[in-house]
């Protein structure tokens, strides 16, 4: 099989999602009968196109969105096995691609009290929460796993106004979980098809319009590239 962005991704997610965990280089290596190098060099550029993030000092895998190698606020498990998810968004959309019962554990504002979300049928069980979205979209990327860090659960505006304050972080977007959950559907849809491409700038801005997230935290420059 060709290496190339869409292939890796595709063999990489089928191996998370399969089995919990991402493929070493070595298994990259045998499964695409190339060499380390070529694997190392193939996971660079995947990383340029925003389709992974790797470790800084072994190039081994550590994000593959919506999934986490590494442990998180978030832990997905059904009956087939479990996941850890980056963010609430990232968790609503592990969900929505795994396509099964299932619930999510998380903590409210990443601190002590927990909550478990139960996925039942394609439909949100507990829906009063609300997922808040501190960073804007466009310096998203800066920073990618500090940015999921902070796209937290809570269960009222005032929750996040008084966790803003408490831990200097400015307040930006609310969204009720079923929204996102229904975003969370379109904007996943496609990380399982073995001829995936990530979204340009422009299909990303489409998609955020399409499901009204208008705050300024969604705002995007007319952009060649990809989100």
């Amino acid at each position: 099989m060709k290496l190339n962005n869409s292939s890796l991704h595709y063999y990489i997610m089928k191996h998370i999602v399969n089995l919990g965990y991402a493929p070493k280089i070595h298994d990259i290596s045998q499964y695409f009968d190339t060499s380390k190098t070529e694997v190392i060099k193939a996971l660079k550029a995947l990383q340029d196109y925003h389709g992974v993030v790797l470790h800084p000092n072994s190039s081994e895998i550590w994000v593959m969105h919506p999934f986490s190698t590494a442990p998180t606020n978030f832990w997905i498990e059904s009956n087939t096995g479990s996941w850890w998810g980056n963010c609430a968004w990232c968790s609503l959309g592990a969900a929505a691609l795994l396509k099964q019962n299932l619930t999510i554990t998380t903590t409210l504002g990443g601190e002590s009290r927990q909550i478990t979300i139960e996925i039942k049928d394609g439909q949100i069980r507990n829906k009063n929460l609300f997922i808040h979205f501190p960073i804007p979209m466009i310096n998203a990327w800066d920073n990618v796993t500090f940015t999921c860090s902070t796209m937290l659960m809570f269960e009222t505006s005032n929750d996040i106004d008084d966790w803003c304050k408490r831990h200097a972080i400015p307040k930006g977007d609310i969204q009720p979980i079923d929204k996102i959950w229904e975003f969370s559907k379109v904007w996943y849809g496609n990380h399982l098809n073995p001829n995936w491409v990530k979204w340009s700038v422009d299909e990303a801005k489409d998609i955020f319009q399409r499901f009204e997230l208008s705050h300024s935290i969604w705002n995007m420059p007319a952009n060649a590239g990809r989100f």
